[in-house]
Parts: C-alpha cells; sequence; structure tokens
C-alpha cells in the first residue's frame, strides 16, 4: 500500500516509517498538517494520522477532503481519548482510532484488517457515484445498468478491481491479460486509452511509470 503518515513527533514518525516499510509498504510521512494538505491525493491507499499537529490538525485535514470528496481511508493515532474526540474521528469517516501509546504491531493488524474487510466487500465494488463493478458477474454498470465492453476491456477492468486501492503494472497486464504475449507498453496503454474513452466518468488512474490503478470510492 502506499500510506501517508502525519505525526510530529520525530522519533515516532521515523519509527512508524520504518516499520511499516519493513512490511512492505510505501510510505511518505510528514509533520506538519498544512504539508500533508498541499500533497495529498487520491494516490493513497491510507492516511494514518495525529490528530495534534502544527498548523493543520487531522481533523481538519479529514473534514478538507471530505469536502473535496476525497474518500481515503484514514486510521488516527491519538493521545487524545475524550469521547468527543473519538465521536468526531468516526463521524468524518476515520476507519480506525489508535490511541497512544501503542504497539507497532497493533497498527499492523489495524491495516490488515481494513484490507481484509475491503477485499471480502466483493459483490460490488464502487468506482464512484455512478460506476460499480461485480467481481463475480465480471459486468461493469453504471447507475445500475450493465455497460457494453469489448472483452479485452472488461478483462481490463476485472484486473484493476481484483487490486483495488493498489497500482497493477504492465507486467501483470500482459501476463494475465494477453497471456504473456510479447505486447510493449504502448500498446496496453492504447488498449486501455480506449476503454477510458468509452467511460462516462475517468475513475482509471494513470500512475506515471508504473502502471494504472483503481480506487475505491467511499461514498458519504
Amino acid at each position: 500500500m502506499k500510506i501517508l503518515l502525519l505525526e510530529d513527533e520525530l522519533m515516532l514518525n521515523n519509527a512508524i516509517s520504518e516499520y511499516l516499510k519493513d512490511i512492505g509498504h510505501m510510505v511518505e510521512s510528514f509533520t506538519d498538517g498544512q504539508e500533508v494538505i498541499d500533497n495529498v491525493n487520491p494516490t493513497f491507499d491510507l492516511l494514518i494520522m495525529d490528530i495534534n499537529v502544527p498548523n493543520k490538525d487531522g481533523f481538519e485535514i479529514l473534514e478538507d477532503l471530505n469536502n473535496k470528496k476525497i474518500y481515503i481511508p484514514t486510521i488516527y493515532i491519538s493521545a487524545q481519548v475524550d469521547i468527543e474526540d473519538i465521536t468526531k474521528a468516526y463521524d468524518l469517516g476515520c476507519r480506525e482510532y489508535l490511541k497512544k501509546p501503542f504497539h507497532l504491531e497493533e497498527l499492523g493488524i489495524k491495516i490488515n484488517q481494513i484490507l481484509k474487510k475491503d477485499q471480502a466487500n466483493t459483490s460490488h465494488i464502487k468506482f464512484s457515484d455512478n460506476y460499480s463493478y461485480s467481481k463475480e458477474k465480471k459486468s461493469l454498470y453504471f447507475n445500475g445498468e450493465p455497460q457494453n465492453l469489448t472483452k479485452k476491456q472488461l478483462e481490463i477492468i476485472h484486473i484493476l478491481a481484483l487490486n483495488v486501492n493498489m497500482i497493477v503494472d504492465f507486467e501483470t497486464f500482459r501476463m494475465d491479460i494477453w497471456n504473456g504475449e510479447d505486447i510493449d507498453n504502448p500498446t496496453i496503454r492504447a488498449e486501455i486509452s480506449r476503454l477510458k474513452k468509452s467511460l462516462k466518468e475517468d475513475f482509471i488512474k494513470n500512475i506515471r511509470g508504473l502502471g494504472y490503478k483503481i480506487d475505491r470510492f467511499y461514498s458519504k
């Protein structure tokens, strides 16, 4: 996962960053809330944020993202234990609230719980307000109506849906959709470009130099 970490206590920030990298995640860490506002974007799969940080607190950041309709799973890590603060955190849409002090392994457990819960919800994955996908039926829906796509386009959607919130690289497309044929990257890009042009909303993200991804959409 690509994780954004906001923690203004440098020693804790470094400890969490190293732990997350050790268990296989990519991490961008910040100590200032305004820096997060300036750098956060939908390519992040998870936010881990302290609440009391300089310039923009963790609550203000999530409020700002909600207003922009950017919904990224969030874990708050905080020494605040008042029920009013915990209630506000969940009202804003956080997925977990971890009280300091905590063991790093406990944070890893919370991350895995979020991943398992998202992967288990397979009946319909929301890609946007209007688009959803059924893994079981291998069908893309717009406002509940199945969409007519080519076999190759549906295969692309399917592999992206199986890896929702994760980047699918060109080699994965080559092996899973083109059966390992010697297809170059521009050919794959052209096929995905044709797919994107056939859609009414642009929910397939081009991650430059790496591949493509679809973010699970969390309606509010």
